[in-house]
Parts: C-alpha cells; sequence; structure tokens
C-alpha cells in the first residue's frame, strides 16, 4: 500500500468515525459515500482528531453538499430516536 492510499485509508476512517452521531450507531457507507469528499475539503486540516473532524463538519454542514447534508441529518435523526428510545426503556 502506497503512503498516499493509506492516508486515504486513515482519512475515510477518520470520517466515518467523525459523522458517526452516536457511539451505539453504526456509520452507513452511504454516509462514507456521501460526505469523505466534504470532509477532505472542509476538514482535512483537522485529521487524524476525530473529536475536531466531527466538529469541523458540525460547524460547516452549510457548506457540505446537498447529499452529505440529507445523510447526515437522517443520521442524527436516527441516533436521537435511539438515544430517546434507550431513555424510555430505562
Amino acid at each position: 500500500m502506497t503512503r498516499s492510499q493509506t492516508i486515504a485509508s486513515l482519512f475515510a476512517f477518520s470520517v466515518a468515525i467523525a459523522l458517526q452521531t452516536s457511539p451505539g450507531l453504526a456509520f452507513s457507507s452511504e454516509a462514507q459515500q456521501m460526505c469523505s469528499a466534504d470532509a477532505m475539503r472542509l476538514c482535512s486540516s483537522e485529521i487524524p482528531d476525530i473529536p475536531r473532524i466531527t466538529a469541523c463538519m458540525v460547524r460547516n454542514k452549510a457548506h457540505v453538499s446537498p447529499g452529505c447534508r440529507a445523510v447526515m441529518d437522517r443520521e442524527h435523526a436516527a441516533a436521537a430516536a435511539a438515544r430517546k428510545r434507550e431513555a424510555a426503556a430505562q
């Protein structure tokens, strides 16, 4: 694996973790596909700091592509619903 492939793999993994809205919610391949370019464009300076990538993507949500924004909104809504179900079960 070349250095650029290693960096790309690390970046994709970092983006996957960064866009994860809850520790128990698996990151979707759709989000990776829709948001990787936006994360690279907007937040590449934050790699490999996952909390900083996350904050950067949230901060730049208005500047992400419509597809990425839709995925972020859906995953955020799903995470909120999961937290609500967990709270109700306790």
